[in-house]
C-alpha cells in the first residue's frame, strides 16, 4: 500500500518519540527537512518534549498516551494547527495516519497494537519495539505476511543482520550471532550483582538508552529477547542463532554461511547509525554517528555469555522450545521485575528468579489471537506483581 504524497518528501510517524531511540530518530528527521514529512508523534507522559518536537517537526498531529497530560499538551499546542490527542484509542489513530513509514519505538508490550496498525496498512515499519515480536510474534508476522508490510530492525544487531543476510540464499546460511556487550556487569561477582542499585544497572558502558533496555542489557534478558525475534525476523530456529558478548559493541553481529564465510556488520556504538539505515532504506542518508576508526580501537575480543551469573539468556531459549504463550509470560513478568528493581522493592538477580517463578506458574497455551496475547500477558503480570508484594 503507497501513501506517498507525491512532492518528493517521505511522510513518516514515531510511535514513541520522546524516548532514546524517539529523541534520535527526531534529530535525523529535524536534519533533512527536504526528505521527509512528520504525520503524527506520539509519547507516553512526556508532553512538554512532545509539544516541542510536534512545533519543531511541524507535525499535523501529537498524541500523549496518559490521558492525565492532554490538558497540558493542549495549552502548549495552541494556535499551532497541530492537532492533540490523548490516550490508547488516540495512539491507534495517530499509528492509522497515512504515514508511509512508521518508527516503532515505544517501550514493552504497550507497542504491540499501535505497530500492529501500522503493519495491517501494509507500510515500512521501522522496528525499535522487540516486545512485538516477542509477545506475538507468529501473529504479527502472519499480518506483515498478509498486508505486504516491510519490517526493517532496528535493533542494532539485527539491523546488522539485516544489512548482511542473503534472503535469496536463506538456505546457505548456517547461523546468525548476536553480539553483547556484556553491559556493565560482565566482570561483576554474583555478591556484587546482588548488592547493585538502579543507578549502577542503568549505566552501561558503550550505548545511551532508557532505564527499561539498560536493565535488560545489564541482566541480558535484552539479549533474550532479541534472540527470540531473529526468530521471527529472519525465521531461523533456536538452535541456529548464537550468542557471543564483545565488550566492544563494534561488530554488531554476524550471519555465518555454510561456504565458510562469516559476514559482519561494524560501527560505533551508536544508536543514529541502524535508525538512519532504516529511515533511508533502500538509500543510505547521512547520520552524525561518530565514524569508526579501527586502528584506534586496535583490539576486538570476544567471549562466552556466563550462564551462571546471566541466566536470563537460558529462560529465553527455553520459552522458545516451549512456544505458544511462554515468551508473552516472559516479557510481561520481567517488565514488572525490571520495574520492581528500578522502584528498589526487589534485588537485580531477584529479576531473573521472579520471571522463572512466573514462568513456572502459569501453564502455557498457544496463541490464536491477540485476545490470547492479550490475557496471558495480564495473567503474568498479576502473578509477577503479587510475587513482588509478597517479597515486601
Amino acid at each position: 500500500m503507497s501513501t506517498h504524497k507525491g512532492d518528493g518528501l517521505r511522510s513518516i510517524t514515531i510511535l514513541g518519540s520522546t524516548g532514546s531511540i524517539g529523541c534520535n530518530t527526531v534529530e535525523l528527521v529535524a536534519a533533512r527537512p527536504d526528505l521527509y514529512r512528520v504525520e503524527a508523534l506520539v509519547a507516553n507522559v512526556n508532553a512538554d518534549l512532545l509539544a516541542k518536537q510536534a512545533k519543531d517537526l511541524g507535525a499535523k498531529m501529537a498524541v500523549v498516551a496518559d490521558d492525565a497530560q492532554f490538558d497540558r499538551l493542549k495549552d502548549l499546542l495552541d494556535g499551532t494547527g497541530i492537532i492533540a490527542a490523548a490516550g490508547d484509542n488516540a495512539v491507534n489513530e495517530a499509528a492509522d495516519m497515512p504515514a508511509e513509514w512508521v518508527m516503532a519505538s515505544i517501550v514493552g508490550a504497550a507497542g504491540l497494537a499501535p505497530t500492529l496498525t501500522a503493519v495491517r496498512r501494509g507500510v515500512t515499519i521501522g522496528l525499535a519495539n522487540k516486545e512485538t515480536l516477542v509477545c506475538a510474534g507468529q501473529l504479527v508476522m502472519a499480518e506483515v505476511a498478509k498486508s505486504g508490510a516491510t519490517l526493517l530492525p532496528v535493533d542494532s544487531e539485527h539491523s546488522a543482520i539485516f544489512q548482511v543476510f542473503d534472503f535469496d540464499q536463506k538456505h546457505m546460511i548456517d547461523k546468525i550471532i548476536l553480539t553483547a556487550s556484556g553491559g556493565p556487569f560482565r566482570q561483576t561477582s554474583l555478591n556484587e550483582m546482588g548488592a547493585a542499585t538502579p543507578e549502577q544497572a542503568v549505566a552501561h558502558p558503550n550505548w545511551s538508552m532508557g532505564a527499561k533496555i539498560s536493565v535488560d542489557s545489564a541482566s541480558m534478558m535484552n539479549k533474550g529477547l532479541e534472540v527470540i525475534e531473529a526468530h521471527h525476523l529472519f525465521g531461523l530456529t533456536e538452535d541456529r542463532i548464537d550468542v557471543v558478548v564483545h565488550p566492544q559493541s563494534v561488530i554488531h553481529s554476524l550471519v555465518a554461511y555454510a561456504d565458510g564465510s562469516v559476514l559482519a556488520q561494524l560501527g560505533s556504538p551508536d544508536m543514529r547509525t541502524p535508525i538512519a539505515y532504516a529511515l533511508g532504506w533502500p538509500k543510505r542518508i547521512q547520520s552524525p554517528a561518530p565514524k569508526l576508526n579501527l586502528a584506534e580501537i586496535a583490539n576486538l575480543t570476544f567471549e562466552q555469555p556466563d550462564p551462571i551469573r546471566f541466566p536470563a539468556l537460558r529462560l529465553a531459549r527455553e520459552v522458545m522450545r516451549v512456544g505458544g504463550s511462554a515468551a508473552t509470560v516472559l516479557n510481561a513478568a520481567n517488565e514488572i521485575a525490571v520495574q520492581a528493581f528500578l522502584d528498589r522493592k526487589i534485588g537485580f538477580l531477584e529479576i531473573a528468579t521472579l520471571v522463572e517463578e512466573t514462568l513456572n506458574a502459569i501453564p502455557m497455551r498457544p496463541l490464536t489471537s491477540l485476545d490470547d496475547v492479550a490475557d496471558m500477558d495480564s495473567q503474568a503480570r498479576h502473578y509477577a506483581q503479587a510475587a513482588v508484594k509478597k517479597r515486601n
